[in-house]
């Protein structure tokens, strides 16, 4: 990296130094698959198979969510090695503790946010 990219990437940085902590939790957790597999271990432990329906992702999707969220610590990985293998994910603390956070976002997106009839997102509604 140049020096004068580096010391454009400090600036930035020291800029919007008090975003830091927010913008680095979104990288974490941000993307909306992360987030509806958050969700749906919301009401404990669960199987690939079991998320995979709960979530409607495809198997490489789902998995490269869960790896991500694995090594985030935001949700732990089981494996119990009698036949047949199964693999079972549930959140951590830091997850659990994500989800009450997502719940004053959830209040916020509720008041803030308007659906269309058929329930897709038609954008952001002012006052």
């Amino acid at each position: 990296m140049s020096a004068e990219t580096e010391s454009r990437r400090h600036e930035i940085e020291r800029r919007n130094e008090s975003a830091c902590p927010v913008v680095e939790a979104i990288e974490q957790v941000g993307t909306p698959w992360r987030m509806n597999v958050v969700h749906a271990l919301e009401g404990g432990e669960k199987r690939f198979n079991d998320l995979k329906r709960a979530t409607g992702a495809r198997s490489k999707t789902l998995s490269d969510a869960l790896d991500e969220l694995v090594e985030n610590d935001v949700v732990v990985r089981r494996v119990e090695e009698d036949a047949p293998v199964a693999v079972y994910y549930a959140l951590t603390t830091k997850g659990e503790e994500l989800l009450d956070a997502l719940s004053g976002l959830d209040d916020w997106a509720q008041e803030w946010t308007a659906e269309a009839a058929d329930g897709s997102s038609t954008g952001l509604r002012g006052r």
